[in-house]
């Protein structure tokens, strides 16, 4: 084969790639911006140009705002637990211990259930005669109503989030573990550093970056919340788990409301890019030097 044509070879192997984004990313992504501006109150067909009517109207939605603030409280409810929990998980599960392999099957089991079913089955669990409602009455406590009661709705909903994700980030966290050099365990050791502290100056500043990607990944999870909140509470009670991302369905599929969707779509489009951006330059800005 002719030296010229090689150089193009690896491109071959890029353009399924870019074939699978350009239809299920690009497309839909300039789609989007464009609806946002589009009107179709009038004509669902038959859209006219509103220029930022929409975006106008949307920050002028008492609803929209209550839908944003609902996201940070879960974002803060979920991310902190979803960073550090599974990182201590990690730690004991890379210990020599009898039997690491189930836990370690048992622990990243839910991460395979779908997430619809582990939302019914804590649907009963939070029912209002449900187990958990059983074990405080058992207690002489009175029942609550952990989908019902606007205090408890969300903190019930992170719990199933935190409950689903626990293993996946386990996982990232222990590949990045194997990587930590041994030797400076032993230096600590030999210095009389306790289990924490050890942990805190060796494997904290060696898995960083992987720190990195999990707060990353876990917020952008947070903001983009949906199937729990579908299948729980459907935004309820009196709006207290309705999320963006459940605004964008109501709008688009219960309201036909394409427009206000497209634009609520963009504005969180922009909240995740500025979160992302946070995150690195605060992990990672000394090492990007930003």
């Amino acid at each position: 084969m002719n030296t010229y044509y090689k150089k193009y070879i690896p491109y071959l192997f890029l353009l399924p790639s870019f074939i699978f984004l350009t239809l299920f990313f690009f497309i839909p992504f300039f789609q989007t911006i464009f609806l946002s501006f589009q009107d179709y109150s009038n004509d669902i067909y038959n859209p006219v140009f509103a220029g930022f009517s929409n975006y106008k109207l949307l920050f002028s939605s008492q609803e929209f705002y209550t839908a944003l603030i609902n996201t940070f409280i879960f974002l803060i409810l979920a991310v902190p637990i979803l960073s550090v929990l599974p990182l201590i998980v990690a730690v004991f599960i890379n210990q020599k211990i009898r039997g690491i392999s189930i836990y370690k099957v048992l622990i990243y089991l839910p991460v395979v259930v779908s997430i619809v079913v582990v939302a019914i089955a804590f649907k009963w669990i939070y029912a209002q005669e449900g187990i958990l409602n059983y074990f405080l009455e058992l207690f002489h406590f009175r029942p609550i109503g952990w989908l019902t009661d606007t205090h408890f709705a969300m903190l019930s909903i992170a719990i199933v989030t935190i409950y689903k994700g626990i293993g996946y980030y386990m996982m990232i966290y222990l590949s990045a573990l194997i990587g930590v050099p041994k030797e400076l365990y032993e230096a600590a050791d030999i210095d009389g550093a306790s289990p924490l502290k050890k942990h805190l100056t060796v494997t904290v500043p060696h898995i960083m970056p992987v720190i990195a990607l999990v707060v990353t990944v876990s917020s952008i999870s947070a903001l983009k919340v949906f199937a729990e909140i579908y299948v729980m509470t459907k935004g309820g009670p009196l709006n207290s788990t309705k999320t963006i991302v459940y605004y964008i369905y109501e709008r688009a599929f219960e309201n036909l409301d394409l427009s206000m969707a497209a634009a609520a779509s963009v504005v969180l489009l922009l909240v995740i890019l500025i979160f992302s951006i946070i995150n690195i330059i605060f992990f990672e800005g000394k090492r990007y030097k930003l």
